[in-house]
């Protein structure tokens, strides 16, 4: 099925459960879900420093795979996405929580969705997925829809660290010698430099606080321009918090290893036995629960699921 815009894409992959889970994260399970997600609220709730009277906002919210773990956390919640077959999963997965809302996306834009409206807002693994005018308007949309002073976190592929061009150089070998009349996947993977990001927060009205490139993506940290908030003392707060919200280094050698086995050909045992001493780091654990599902769905091209991941 060739989709001709975002929704009918995400709605598409969106059509079962499970699919709405690999779509997101590629776990098509529960457990990943909440482990990856736990991983990434983190970083989120680090990011944007949340407080108990925070408004979030989530760009993209796919299943509630973030908005599940940070919602206790704040005032209220708001979930958006393109897609109502995710939405379905993420209120399903939310109903327990009072204070969360919940809004179906028609476009590039947060129509009705008022203007100021919300203190922080946050949007993970999106903007890979969408064209650069639409990046654009989209933060255009976020700058508007936050109070002035009010903080943004994002994410997206970085083309200018080596693990990240080579996950470029992996879409790129999916069009030599394709079809040149073909139109290609409406929300494939795009991929943005650091300097690039500037550009763009500069140009919709935000304030660069802080940028973590170290790592196949660009995360970063703005400010909507006004208010009160001190931008140096944020600045230093972003800084002193590096390490609990970039990406670790360790995190990058294993989605090095996933990337080589799943776009490269090299052997899913080789990343298996990089999965084996938990004492490197949390992600070990996190990222073998992950490549278990991933190799679940992959038997018939990698063969039966190891015993030691069963």
């Amino acid at each position: 099925m060739e989709a001709k815009n975002y929704k009918s894409f995400w709605d598409n992959k969106a059509s079962t459960k499970i699919g709405a889970f690999i779509a997101v994260d590629g776990s098509a399970n529960e457990d990943v879900a909440r482990l990856t997600g736990a991983y990434t609220a983190r970083q989120v709730d680090c990011a944007l420093a949340l407080t108990a009277s925070d408004r979030v906002l989530e760009l993209g919210c796919g299943v509630g795979r973030i908005g599940r773990e940070l919602a206790p956390k704040v005032a209220h919640w708001e979930g958006t996405d393109i897609s109502a077959n995710m939405l379905g999963v993420a209120r399903e997965r939310l109903a327990d929580h009072s204070n969360v809302g919940f809004t179906e996306l028609k476009r590039s834009s947060l129509d009705g969705i008022a203007t100021d409206s919300f203190s922080k807002a946050y949007c993970v693994a999106v903007f890979i997925h969408m064209d650069k005018e639409d990046f654009l308007l989209y933060l255009e949309e976020l700058a508007r829809v936050l109070e002035p002073g009010g903080l943004l976190f994002f994410d997206t592929w970085n083309l200018a660290h080596p693990v990240g061009w080579r996950r470029f150089a992996i879409e790129v070998s999916q069009y030599r010698g394709a079809d040149p009349g073909q139109r290609k996947d409406v929300a494939r993977n795009q991929f943005a430099t650091p300097e690039e990001v500037r550009l763009y927060l500069e140009h919709c009205g935000f304030e660069l606080l802080a940028m973590y490139a170290d790592s196949p993506w660009v995360q970063s940290v703005a400010m909507k321009r006004g208010g009160s908030r001190d931008v140096v003392a944020e600045r230093a707060r972003l800084q002193r918090d590096a390490a609990r919200i970039a990406y670790t280094p360790l995190w990058t050698e294993l989605f090095d290893m996933m990337v080589r086995v799943t776009g490269e050909g090299l052997s899913p045992q080789a990343a298996l036995d990089a999965l084996g001493d938990d004492t490197r780091g949390e992600e070990i654990a996190m990222f073998r629960v992950w490549y278990r599902e991933l190799w679940r769905h992959n038997e018939q091209h990698w063969g039966p699921l190891p015993a030691g991941l069963a």
